[in-house]
Protein backbone atom coordinates (compact mmCIF):
# COMPACT_ATOMS: atom_id res chain seq x y z
CA UNK A 1 0.00 0.00 0.00
CA UNK A 2 2.82 2.42 0.86
CA UNK A 3 4.44 1.75 -2.51
CA UNK A 4 1.12 2.37 -4.29
CA UNK A 5 0.60 5.64 -2.39
CA UNK A 6 4.12 6.85 -3.17
CA UNK A 7 3.77 5.86 -6.83
CA UNK A 8 0.45 7.66 -7.06
CA UNK A 9 2.08 10.75 -5.57
CA UNK A 10 5.01 10.62 -7.97
CA UNK A 11 3.03 9.96 -11.13
CA UNK A 12 -0.08 12.00 -10.42
CA UNK A 13 -2.33 9.18 -9.27
CA UNK A 14 -5.72 9.84 -7.75
CA UNK A 15 -6.79 9.65 -4.15
CA UNK A 16 -5.61 6.27 -2.97
CA UNK A 17 -7.37 6.13 0.38
CA UNK A 18 -5.96 4.89 3.64
CA UNK A 19 -9.27 3.47 4.84
CA UNK A 20 -12.15 1.67 3.18
CA UNK A 21 -15.40 3.53 2.50
CA UNK A 22 -17.39 1.22 4.77
CA UNK A 23 -15.52 2.49 7.81
CA UNK A 24 -15.96 6.19 7.13
CA UNK A 25 -19.23 6.64 9.03
CA UNK A 26 -17.94 5.07 12.23
CA UNK A 27 -14.61 6.80 11.83
CA UNK A 28 -16.10 10.28 11.47
CA UNK A 29 -18.41 9.79 14.46
CA UNK A 30 -15.54 8.75 16.70
CA UNK A 31 -13.29 11.52 15.35
CA UNK A 32 -15.88 14.09 16.42
CA UNK A 33 -16.11 12.48 19.85
CA UNK A 34 -12.33 12.53 20.25
CA UNK A 35 -12.16 16.17 19.12
CA UNK A 36 -14.65 17.19 21.80
CA UNK A 37 -12.41 15.58 24.40
CA UNK A 38 -8.99 16.78 23.24
CA UNK A 39 -9.95 20.20 21.87
CA UNK A 40 -9.25 21.67 18.47
CA UNK A 41 -5.46 21.62 18.69
CA UNK A 42 -5.02 25.31 17.79
CA UNK A 43 -4.74 27.01 21.19
CA UNK A 44 -2.76 28.12 23.03
CA UNK A 45 0.02 29.24 20.70
CA UNK A 46 3.31 27.37 21.13
CA UNK A 47 6.22 29.31 22.62
CA UNK A 48 8.77 30.77 20.22
CA UNK A 49 12.17 29.09 20.51
CA UNK A 50 13.91 30.87 17.64
CA UNK A 51 17.37 32.15 18.43
CA UNK A 52 21.01 31.17 18.88
CA UNK A 53 21.95 28.10 20.93
CA UNK A 54 25.40 27.10 22.16
CA UNK A 55 26.86 30.60 22.53
CA UNK A 56 29.79 29.13 24.44
CA UNK A 57 31.08 27.75 21.14
CA UNK A 58 30.72 31.03 19.24
CA UNK A 59 33.88 32.02 17.33
CA UNK A 60 34.30 34.77 14.71
CA UNK A 61 35.55 32.39 12.00
CA UNK A 62 32.99 29.62 12.52
CA UNK A 63 29.42 30.58 11.59
CA UNK A 64 26.55 28.87 13.35
CA UNK A 65 24.78 25.83 11.95
CA UNK A 66 21.44 26.87 10.50
CA UNK A 67 18.59 24.60 11.64
CA UNK A 68 15.01 25.12 10.45
CA UNK A 69 11.87 23.35 11.68
CA UNK A 70 8.87 22.87 9.37
CA UNK A 71 5.60 21.04 9.79
CA UNK A 72 2.64 21.02 12.16
CA UNK A 73 2.03 21.51 15.88
CA UNK A 74 4.53 18.81 16.85
CA UNK A 75 7.32 20.68 15.03
CA UNK A 76 6.13 23.96 16.56
CA UNK A 77 6.06 22.51 20.08
CA UNK A 78 2.41 22.99 20.91
CA UNK A 79 1.47 21.69 24.34
CA UNK A 80 4.42 23.03 26.37
CA UNK A 81 4.85 26.41 28.06
CA UNK A 82 8.60 27.05 27.84
CA UNK A 83 10.56 27.57 24.63
CA UNK A 84 13.37 25.30 25.79
CA UNK A 85 10.90 22.37 25.98
CA UNK A 86 10.01 22.49 22.27
CA UNK A 87 11.55 19.95 19.89
CA UNK A 88 13.32 22.72 17.96
CA UNK A 89 15.07 23.99 21.07
CA UNK A 90 15.95 20.47 22.19
CA UNK A 91 17.41 19.62 18.78
CA UNK A 92 19.28 22.94 18.55
CA UNK A 93 20.89 22.60 21.96
CA UNK A 94 21.73 18.93 21.39
CA UNK A 95 23.20 19.63 17.95
CA UNK A 96 25.30 22.48 19.38
CA UNK A 97 26.70 20.15 22.04
CA UNK A 98 27.64 17.45 19.52
CA UNK A 99 29.06 19.84 16.91
CA UNK A 100 30.62 22.18 19.47
CA UNK A 101 29.33 25.00 17.34
CA UNK A 102 26.49 27.45 17.87
CA UNK A 103 23.19 26.62 16.19
CA UNK A 104 20.72 29.21 14.93
CA UNK A 105 17.16 27.94 15.04
CA UNK A 106 14.32 29.11 12.85
CA UNK A 107 10.82 27.64 13.06
CA UNK A 108 8.16 28.13 10.38
CA UNK A 109 5.93 25.23 11.50
CA UNK A 110 2.23 25.98 11.84
CA UNK A 111 -0.08 24.26 14.37
CA UNK A 112 -2.88 22.53 12.53
CA UNK A 113 -0.94 22.40 9.26
CA UNK A 114 -1.38 19.59 6.78
CA UNK A 115 1.18 18.59 4.18
CA UNK A 116 -0.35 20.93 1.62
CA UNK A 117 0.97 23.84 3.73
CA UNK A 118 4.58 22.75 3.21
CA UNK A 119 4.87 24.62 -0.09
CA UNK A 120 4.15 27.89 1.74
CA UNK A 121 6.55 27.03 4.55
CA UNK A 122 9.37 26.12 2.17
CA UNK A 123 8.83 29.38 0.28
CA UNK A 124 9.25 31.27 3.58
CA UNK A 125 12.50 29.43 4.26
CA UNK A 126 13.94 30.00 0.78
CA UNK A 127 12.81 33.63 0.57
CA UNK A 128 15.62 34.73 2.89
CA UNK A 129 18.48 36.55 1.21
CA UNK A 130 21.04 34.63 3.25
CA UNK A 131 22.29 31.07 2.77
CA UNK A 132 19.95 28.11 2.80
CA UNK A 133 19.65 26.20 6.08
CA UNK A 134 22.27 23.56 6.72
CA UNK A 135 19.53 21.18 7.80
CA UNK A 136 15.74 21.20 7.88
CA UNK A 137 13.62 18.97 10.10
CA UNK A 138 10.05 18.35 8.95
CA UNK A 139 7.44 16.82 11.27
CA UNK A 140 4.11 16.36 9.51
CA UNK A 141 1.31 13.89 8.86
CA UNK A 142 -1.00 13.63 11.88
CA UNK A 143 -3.43 16.26 10.59
CA UNK A 144 -3.42 14.62 7.16
CA UNK A 145 -4.86 11.48 8.75
CA UNK A 146 -7.39 13.20 10.99
CA UNK A 147 -8.59 15.49 8.17
CA UNK A 148 -8.56 12.67 5.60
CA UNK A 149 -6.22 14.41 3.16
CA UNK A 150 -5.72 11.89 0.32
CA UNK A 151 -2.50 10.03 0.96
CA UNK A 152 -1.19 10.60 -2.55
CA UNK A 153 -1.62 14.35 -2.15
CA UNK A 154 0.02 14.24 1.27
CA UNK A 155 3.10 12.44 -0.01
CA UNK A 156 3.23 14.57 -3.17
CA UNK A 157 3.43 17.77 -1.13
CA UNK A 158 6.06 16.31 1.22
CA UNK A 159 8.18 14.99 -1.65
CA UNK A 160 8.00 18.38 -3.36
CA UNK A 161 9.10 20.14 -0.18
CA UNK A 162 12.06 17.80 0.28
CA UNK A 163 13.06 18.22 -3.37
CA UNK A 164 12.98 22.04 -3.17
CA UNK A 165 15.02 22.11 0.04
CA UNK A 166 17.57 19.63 -1.27
CA UNK A 167 17.90 21.59 -4.53
CA UNK A 168 18.62 24.70 -2.46
CA UNK A 169 21.45 22.86 -0.70
CA UNK A 170 19.80 21.95 2.62
CA UNK A 171 19.92 18.52 4.19
CA UNK A 172 16.48 17.22 5.16
CA UNK A 173 15.29 14.90 7.94
CA UNK A 174 11.59 14.01 8.10
CA UNK A 175 9.91 12.78 11.26
CA UNK A 176 7.17 10.64 9.77
CA UNK A 177 3.53 10.51 10.85
CA UNK A 178 3.20 9.48 14.50
CA UNK A 179 1.02 6.61 15.65
CA UNK A 180 -2.36 8.21 16.28
CA UNK A 181 -3.74 4.94 17.63
CA UNK A 182 -2.35 5.73 21.08
CA UNK A 183 -4.23 8.96 21.75
CA UNK A 184 -6.00 8.34 25.04
CA UNK A 185 -9.54 9.53 24.16
CA UNK A 186 -9.62 7.51 20.92
CA UNK A 187 -11.72 4.34 21.22
CA UNK A 188 -12.02 1.22 19.08
CA UNK A 189 -12.48 0.80 16.17
CA UNK A 190 -11.04 4.26 15.53
CA UNK A 191 -7.91 3.37 17.49
CA UNK A 192 -7.11 0.44 15.17
CA UNK A 193 -7.99 2.42 12.06
CA UNK A 194 -5.89 5.39 13.18
CA UNK A 195 -2.89 3.15 13.80
CA UNK A 196 -3.26 1.49 10.40
CA UNK A 197 -3.65 4.79 8.58
CA UNK A 198 -0.73 6.39 10.47
CA UNK A 199 1.64 3.56 9.64
CA UNK A 200 0.63 3.43 5.98
CA UNK A 201 1.20 7.15 5.62
CA UNK A 202 4.51 6.99 7.52
CA UNK A 203 5.79 4.28 5.18
CA UNK A 204 4.68 6.21 2.10
CA UNK A 205 6.30 9.38 3.46
CA UNK A 206 9.54 7.44 3.86
CA UNK A 207 9.53 6.25 0.26
CA UNK A 208 8.80 9.74 -1.06
CA UNK A 209 11.42 11.40 1.14
CA UNK A 210 14.22 8.92 0.47
CA UNK A 211 13.64 9.11 -3.28
CA UNK A 212 14.23 12.89 -3.05
CA UNK A 213 17.50 12.51 -1.12
CA UNK A 214 16.24 13.05 2.43
CA UNK A 215 16.30 10.82 5.49
CA UNK A 216 13.42 9.79 7.70
CA UNK A 217 12.97 8.83 11.33
CA UNK A 218 9.90 6.91 12.41
CA UNK A 219 8.06 8.94 15.06
CA UNK A 220 5.73 6.21 16.23
CA UNK A 221 7.36 6.97 19.60
CA UNK A 222 5.86 10.43 19.59
CA UNK A 223 2.42 8.96 20.24
CA UNK A 224 3.56 5.36 20.41
CA UNK A 225 4.40 2.56 22.84
CA UNK A 226 6.07 4.74 25.46
CA UNK A 227 3.09 7.07 25.43
CA UNK A 228 0.64 4.21 25.73
CA UNK A 229 2.55 2.90 28.74
CA UNK A 230 2.90 6.32 30.41
CA UNK A 231 0.04 8.46 29.11
CA UNK A 232 -0.14 10.70 32.18
CA UNK A 233 3.57 11.44 31.98
CA UNK A 234 4.09 11.70 28.23
CA UNK A 235 0.91 13.39 27.05
CA UNK A 236 0.21 17.06 27.61
CA UNK A 237 -2.82 18.51 29.40
CA UNK A 238 -5.04 18.17 26.31
CA UNK A 239 -4.30 14.39 26.05
CA UNK A 240 -3.29 14.95 22.43
CA UNK A 241 -0.10 16.96 22.16
CA UNK A 242 3.04 15.67 23.86
CA UNK A 243 4.27 17.02 27.16
CA UNK A 244 7.83 18.25 27.72
CA UNK A 245 8.89 14.66 28.45
CA UNK A 246 7.17 13.50 25.29
CA UNK A 247 8.95 16.04 23.11
CA UNK A 248 12.26 15.08 24.73
CA UNK A 249 11.58 11.45 23.76
CA UNK A 250 10.93 12.48 20.16
CA UNK A 251 13.97 14.77 20.02
CA UNK A 252 16.24 11.98 21.27
CA UNK A 253 14.97 9.81 18.40
CA UNK A 254 15.62 12.49 15.75
CA UNK A 255 18.90 13.99 17.04
CA UNK A 256 21.21 11.09 16.01
CA UNK A 257 19.93 11.24 12.44
CA UNK A 258 20.30 15.03 12.33
CA UNK A 259 23.89 14.70 13.51
CA UNK A 260 24.68 11.82 11.14
CA UNK A 261 23.24 13.77 8.20
CA UNK A 262 25.71 16.57 8.94
CA UNK A 263 28.61 14.13 9.35
CA UNK A 264 28.81 14.61 13.11
CA UNK A 265 28.01 11.10 14.38
CA UNK A 266 30.81 8.61 15.17
CA UNK A 267 32.05 6.91 11.99
CA UNK A 268 31.86 3.43 13.53
CA UNK A 269 28.11 3.85 13.98
CA UNK A 270 27.58 4.57 10.29
CA UNK A 271 28.27 0.94 9.35
CA UNK A 272 25.21 -1.32 9.45
CA UNK A 273 25.08 -3.43 12.61
CA UNK A 274 23.67 -6.87 11.80
CA UNK A 275 23.02 -7.57 15.48
CA UNK A 276 20.61 -4.60 15.48
CA UNK A 277 18.92 -5.83 12.29
CA UNK A 278 20.35 -2.98 10.24
CA UNK A 279 21.19 -3.24 6.58
CA UNK A 280 20.35 -2.48 2.95
CA UNK A 281 16.79 -3.20 1.85
CA UNK A 282 14.47 -2.27 -1.02
CA UNK A 283 13.13 1.14 -0.06
CA UNK A 284 9.52 -0.04 0.24
CA UNK A 285 10.48 -2.84 2.62
CA UNK A 286 12.70 -0.53 4.67
CA UNK A 287 9.82 1.96 4.87
CA UNK A 288 7.41 -0.71 6.11
CA UNK A 289 9.84 -1.91 8.78
CA UNK A 290 10.54 1.64 9.94
CA UNK A 291 6.83 2.44 10.23
CA UNK A 292 6.38 -0.47 12.62
CA UNK A 293 9.36 0.37 14.85
CA UNK A 294 9.74 3.89 16.21
CA UNK A 295 13.10 5.61 16.08
CA UNK A 296 14.19 3.76 12.92
CA UNK A 297 16.09 5.75 10.30
CA UNK A 298 15.88 5.21 6.55
CA UNK A 299 18.34 6.84 4.14
CA UNK A 300 18.95 6.49 0.41
CA UNK A 301 21.56 3.94 -0.59
CA UNK A 302 21.89 2.41 -4.06
CA UNK A 303 19.75 4.18 -6.68
CA UNK A 304 18.73 0.95 -8.42
CA UNK A 305 18.40 -2.70 -7.61
CA UNK A 306 16.48 -5.85 -8.58
CA UNK A 307 13.41 -4.51 -6.79
CA UNK A 308 13.85 -0.81 -7.39
CA UNK A 309 15.72 1.77 -5.27
CA UNK A 310 17.42 0.52 -2.11
CA UNK A 311 17.79 2.17 1.27
CA UNK A 312 19.87 1.80 4.41
CA UNK A 313 17.83 1.01 7.51
CA UNK A 314 19.42 1.89 10.85
CA UNK A 315 18.27 1.66 14.44
CA UNK A 316 20.50 4.27 16.00
CA UNK A 317 21.31 4.28 19.68
CA UNK A 318 19.71 7.22 21.40
CA UNK A 319 21.99 9.35 23.50
CA UNK A 320 21.18 11.99 26.02
CA UNK A 321 23.36 14.88 24.94
CA UNK A 322 24.13 17.35 27.72
CA UNK A 323 22.47 20.56 26.65
CA UNK A 324 24.68 23.55 26.09
CA UNK A 325 23.26 26.82 27.27
CA UNK A 326 19.87 26.70 25.52
CA UNK A 327 19.56 30.45 25.76
CA UNK A 328 21.40 33.05 23.74
CA UNK A 329 21.95 35.37 26.65
CA UNK A 330 21.26 35.56 30.36
CA UNK A 331 17.52 35.50 29.83
CA UNK A 332 15.27 32.62 30.71
CA UNK A 333 14.38 31.80 27.09
CA UNK A 334 16.07 32.18 23.69
CA UNK A 335 15.60 35.54 22.04
CA UNK A 336 13.89 35.95 18.72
Amino acid sequence: MARRIAAGAAYGGGGIGLLGAATVGVLLAEVQMAKRIVGNGHSPHPPSAEGLYGRAYDTPDDPPILLTMLGDSTAAGQGVHRARQTPGALLASGLAAVAERPVRLRNVALPGAQSDDLDRQVSLVLADAGPAPDICVIMIGANDVTHRLPATRSVRHLSGAVRRLRTAGAEVVVGTCPDLGTIEPVQQPLRWLARRASRQLAAAQTIGTVEQGGRTVSLGDLLGPEFAANPRELFGPDSYHPSAEGYATAAMAVLPTVCATLGLWPAEEERPDVSRREGFLPVARAAAEAASEAGTEVAAAMPTGPRGPWALLKRRRRRRVPATDPVPASTAEPST
